[in-house]
C-alpha cells in the first residue's frame, strides 16, 4: 500500500514513516500543501495522512482542491487543532477520519486499516485455488493454515493476487514497496519473489509465479503434469 504524508514537522514525519514501513505501507512524505497538490498529480496513492497547519497554506484547501479535481483516495486528518468546530470543517471539507495530536501510532494503523477496508473494492476475501487471503486481517492461508509472510512478502504477494492471471512489471511492485527516498533498488523485489516461491510451494499451495523477463512476474495456478 501506498499512502502520502503531508507534515512539516520532519521528526513526526520520520517516526510515522518508519513505524509504518514495519507494517508494510511505502509512505511518501511532503512538508507543504504545494508539493502534496504535485505529488498526488504523479502519483497514485491507496489513502492520504494530512496534516493541517502547513507552511504555505492550510490542509483544509489541500483537501478541497483534491476533491474539487475528483481525487477520492480517503483521507484521514493528523492534527493539534482537536476542537468540535474544525473537526466538522475538515470533515465537511472532504476527510475520511480525523485524529488530534498527540496521537498514538497503534490508532493511526488502526484507523488507515479501517479506511482502506472502506474502500476495499474486492471484499475482505480473496480466494485463488487452494489459497485465501483476507484483506481485513492482513493473513493468507492456504487450506485453512496461515502462511507466515513477512509485511514485504504480503505486499508483493497481495498485488500479485489481486491481478492474478496478468503481468505485474517489477517497477510496479517496487514502487508498492517503498517511498520514493528509500535506499533500494529493484533487485529487491527478486529477492522478496523468489522467498514468496518457496513458501508458497512448501505449502503446497499449487501456484506459480511466472518471471517474464523484462516485463515483470504473473500469478497463475500450477499445472499439473497429468493436465499440461
Amino acid at each position: 500500500m501506498r499512502l502520502l504524508l503531508v507534515e512539516d514537522d520532519l521528526e513526526l514525519a520520520d517516526g510515522l514513516v518508519h513505524a509504518l514501513a514495519q507494517s508494510g505501507y511505502a509512505v511518501d512524505t511532503v512538508g507543504s500543501g504545494g508539493e502534496a497538490l504535485a505529488a498526488c498529480a504523479t502519483a497514485n496513492y491507496q489513502l492520504m495522512l494530512l496534516d493541517l497547519g502547513l507552511p504555505d497554506f492550510d490542509g483544509l484547501e489541500v483537501l478541497r482542491r483534491l476533491r474539487r479535481e475528483g481525487m477520492m483516495m480517503p483521507v484521514l486528518i493528523l492534527t493539534a487543532r482537536d476542537d468540535l468546530k474544525q473537526r466538522v470543517l475538515g470533515l465537511d471539507a472532504g476527510a475520511d477520519d480525523y485524529l488530534s495530536k498527540p496521537f498514538e501510532v497503534a490508532e493511526v494503523e488502526a484507523r488507515i486499516r479501517a479506511l482502506l477496508r472502506r474502500g476495499d473494492p474486492a471484499g475482505t476475501t480473496l480466494n485463488f485455488g487452494v489459497i485465501a487471503f483476507e484483506s481485513a486481517a492482513r493473513r493468507v492461508t492456504v487450506r485453512g493454515v496461515e502462511l507466515e509472510l513477512t509485511a514485504r512478502e504480503l505486499a508483493v504477494f497481495e498485488l500479485l493476487l489481486r491481478k492474478a492471471g496478468r503481468i505485474v512489471s517489477k517497477k510496479h511492485l517496487f514502487d508498492s514497496l517503498y517511498n520514493w527516498d528509500h535506499e533500494a533498488n529493484l533487485s529487491n523485489v527478486e529477492v522478496f519473489v523468489s522467498r514468496l516461491r518457496r513458501k508458497l510451494e512448501y505449502a503446497g499451495a499449487e501456484v506459480e509465479i511466472r518471471v517474464f523477463r523484462g516485463m515483470g512476474y504473473r500469478l497463475e495456478q500450477q499445472v499439473s503434469d497429468e493436465t499440461a
